[in-house]
């Protein structure tokens, strides 16, 4: 029999089962080579990798060991299997662990059994292979009242192998959430995953759930052509500065007090609070890089602590809107620009920066962060942005780093 063999186990799980088990090959002196373990609903499944010491290989030694796990199998209630494994089946495993690995997030309201059927046979098609699933959302009480619209759940694959093509596979994915009302974010391993440490995001329609220059139309009683010409704008159909311009110089006339109204009552976007308060726990820098205004954004950053915010400042004379602004337009080019900047300020790479936004004047800053996301975004930011979120809330970027939602929870006792 070969000097390696694996060993599966499963059954219902209790307190002491690894000790008891390893304590076993302990007395033989047994070389541990790989070793994992799961729980899915109180079921226990082992699985470990093992050698025989230089000095006991053989079969007797082997048949001793097996022997004594089986009757402790036996009498602990485990069903127990093993395979021989050669020396050569072992060194091409090990050769594959430089093999470049990926991170896949299924991202959904309610997982299902289409959704990971889909997920693994595009990863299958291109030439990659899955190690291990886990789930990063929590438990669910099939007799809880919680609301669907705001349910999340999350399962993460490592994913190992190299895709012939790139964006081929990032199309795939793309297409699939459409299909099944899922997202799918797929990044390479890295050590920058868990490492980010600043996160800038566009305001309207991604930190909230409007258009502030639309609410001032509105208010101005032009708020059809100026919707109009947002729409279009966010499409990448129209020039930023110029639509910009022509939709600035309708509001003017329109009172001051009329944005204090708008601000208090602005729409705060699903997960936002929650996601900005488990980044500054966290520790990370956080801003808003807007299109929109200087007003709203310090509102913004009052409420929920923002740490940055770059924006236009909305001319105001004689408490009247002049139809212009200060300085130069925030446009796509300028968000990169400041994104950079601030990074820089704070002294980490853009490798360590993640940006949100929906509209085509994102794009440029979500090229260069190191993560970049477009969220609810217009068709054109989906198939040009490198990761997608439409189905759950802001708070879901969390699952892109890697966090669960027990992490979380660990987090809110500590901090409370």
């Amino acid at each position: 029999m070969s000097d390696i063999i694996l060993i599966n186990v499963t059954g219902r799980d209790k307190p002491g089962l690894t000790s008891s088990i390893t304590s076993i090959m302990a007395d033989y002196g047994l070389e541990i080579l790989d070793i994992g373990q799961s729980v899915i609903h109180d079921t226990l499944t082992w699985g470990i990798l093992v050698r025989l010491p230089d000095q006991a290989s053989g079969n007797s030694h082997s048949a001793a060991v097996l022997k004594d796990l089986l009757f402790h199998f036996h009498e602990s209630d485990l069903q127990f299997s093993y395979q021989p494994v050669s020396e050569s089946d072992y060194e091409h495993w090990v050769s594959e662990q430089g093999k470049n690995r990926y991170i896949l997030t299924l991202l959904s309201r309610n997982v299902t059994a289409e959704q990971i059927a889909r997920v693994s046979g595009i990863t299958a098609a291109h030439g990659l292979n899955i190690d291990h699933i886990s789930r990063l959302s929590g438990r669910r009480s099939l007799r809880s009242e919680e609301n669907n619209s705001h349910r999340s759940s999350c399962l993460e694959f490592s994913v190992r192998g190299t895709a012939p093509d790139q964006e081929k596979l990032r199309t795939d994915f793309l297409n699939l959430t459409a299909d099944l009302d899922a997202d799918v974010a797929f990044q390479e391993d890295s050590i920058y995953r868990r490492n980010r440490r600043l996160v800038v995001f566009d305001m309207d329609s991604t930190l909230i759930e409007a258009e502030v220059i639309d609410l001032l139309a509105e208010a101005a009683g032009v708020g059809d052509q100026v919707a109009e010409i947002t729409e279009r704008a966010m499409q990448g159909e129209l020039d930023f500065n110029e639509s910009f311009r022509e939709r600035l110089a309708m509001l003017r006339g329109l009172d001051e007090s009329v944005l204090a109204g708008i601000a208090r009552q602005l729409p705060l976007t699903e997960g936002a609070e929650t996601l900005i308060r488990t980044l500054r726990s966290l520790g990370y820098r956080t801003a808003i890089l807007s299109g929109g205004f200087t007003y709203f954004a310090r509102y913004l950053q009052e409420k929920l602590g923002i740490d940055y915010i770059h924006a236009n400042e909305l001319e105001i004379v004689a408490g009247k809107v002049t139809g212009q602004v200060q300085g130069d337009i925030v446009n796509g080019e300028r968000k990169a620009k400041l994104l950079k900047q601030i990074a820089a300020e704070e002294g980490i790479s853009l490798n360590q920066v993640i940006a949100v936004g929906d509209g085509a004047n994102d794009l440029p800053m979500l090229s260069v962060a190191g993560l970049g996301i477009a969220f609810r975004a217009k068709p054109m930011v989906k198939q040009s942005a490198r990761q997608s979120i439409s189905t759950l809330g802001l708070d879901s970027i969390l699952y892109l780093l890697g966090f669960s939602e027990k992490d979380l929870e660990s987090l809110n006792t500590h901090s409370s």
